[in-house]
């Protein structure tokens, strides 16, 4: 089996894998990072492929506690993203200050997702 082949991968996983690809491409990551991100966050979640192979010898306990951690970052993520000096509740005209500072190009052309992504990506 060639390195980066998910023959080892159930259904279940690969279809995990291509939503959470699908919505990092939204976000405005390339289709390779959103690959990436996807199928680690898969590994870690579930330990690798399920079938003969890889992860089968993961056992449940860590598993388990590689969900929970996944979880509670997920947790972390959704609250700094809730806290005053977010992104998401910062104006048009102090994302494009930040956006400047950053020497992000095309700022003042972006609307203020595309600012709020142009900044998470840089």
């Amino acid at each position: 089996m060639a390195i980066g082949s998910k023959e080892k991968y159930t259904e279940k996983q690969k279809r995990k894998a291509k939503h959470i690809e699908d919505s990092y491409e939204e976000k405005g990551f390339s289709p390779k990072k959103a690959e990436e991100i996807a199928w680690a966050t898969v590994n870690k979640q579930s330990g690798g492929g399920e079938l003969a192979g890889s992860g089968t010898t993961t056992s449940a306990k860590e598993k388990e506690a590689a969900r929970k951690d996944s979880a509670k970052n997920a947790a972390e993520t959704k609250q700094a993203k809730a806290e005053p000096n977010a992104l998401e509740t910062q104006t048009v005209a102090q994302l494009r200050t930040k956006a400047r500072k950053e020497n992000i190009s095309g700022r003042s052309f972006m609307n203020k997702a595309e600012l709020i992504q142009a900044l998470r990506r840089h």
